[in-house]
């Protein structure tokens, strides 16, 4: 069975940084694209970023230049550094595979407040 098990979230003040990570079980990461997502309240579920099996990545014009998805297959996990956050990134953070997703894990919540 596949788990996405992410962590690192908590309440954090504007301008500070952020360490997201998700750990995979049941599958190696090695040979997949994985994105984390953001749902923030009352929102759709976002795409905030990606990083594909060949170590490319991709992001979200809202979060360009401040965020950076990173991935230790070793680990199998992966990671979303998160820079200079603000309230509007405060939502629920999520990883999964992609283009196919997974069972959605419980999320790691984030909280930009002062």
């Amino acid at each position: 069975q596949v788990q996405l098990v992410e962590s690192g979230g908590g309440l954090v003040q504007p301008g500070e940084s952020l360490r997201l990570a998700c750990r995979a079980s049941g599958i190696s990461i090695r040979g997949y694209e994985l994105g984390w997502y953001r749902q923030a309240p009352g929102k759709q579920r976002e795409l905030v970023a990606v990083t594909t099996s060949l170590f490319s990545t991709n992001y979200a014009d809202s979060v360009k230049g401040r965020f950076t998805i990173s991935r230790d297959n070793a680990k199998n996990t992966v990671y979303l550094q998160m820079n200079s956050v603000g309230p509007e990134d405060t939502a629920v953070y999520y990883c999964n595979t992609r283009p196919t997703a997974r069972d959605w894990g419980q999320g790691t919540q984030v909280t930009v407040s002062s």
